[in-house]
């Protein structure tokens, strides 16, 4: 546990939201800072609901379209991940009164609102993986 007085590098210190959590130690308090984060996670959990929103923000999409634009994805998950996100208000399902019936995908405006939170992500995501490559492949000892 931190010490009130004890300071940790910028290039670890929590963010300053969850400096309370960190020096005192607080269960509740720190439960209270993570639900959010947890929530969170729970409706973006997974490598393909984040994918599918970014895919969406290029505008309308057709099923086919859209595991087109996620390559190795099967169709019953981006079936499973279309209906979370559409429970979750993150996109909405058009079905047009056609034969065959055609049904398209589009991002609602409150998907936007995750636009700063997968900049974010790409960015990091960028910075992570060249700081992978710049590093020196381990030797395998057998």
């Amino acid at each position: 546990m931190l010490k009130e007085s004890a300071t940790l590098p910028d290039s670890i210190a929590p963010p300053e939201s969850h400096t309370e959590c960190a020096v005192t130690h607080d269960p509740a308090k720190c439960q209270q800072k993570l639900r959010p984060v947890k929530d969170a996670m729970y409706v973006l959990s997974g490598k393909w609901k984040i994918p599918i929103i970014i895919s969406l923000s290029f505008g309308p999409r057709r099923f086919k379209q859209i595991a087109t634009d996620l390559e190795g994805i099967t169709d019953k998950v981006l079936s499973k991940e279309l209906k979370e996100l559409e429970q979750n208000e993150l996109l909405e399902r058009e079905v047009f009164n056609t034969f065959p019936p055609r049904v398209e995908y589009r991002a609602t405006e409150y998907a936007k609102s995750l636009n700063t939170v997968i900049t974010s992500l790409r960015e990091w995501g960028s910075g992570h993986r060249d700081r992978l490559m710049k590093k020196k492949p381990v030797d395998i000892v057998e």
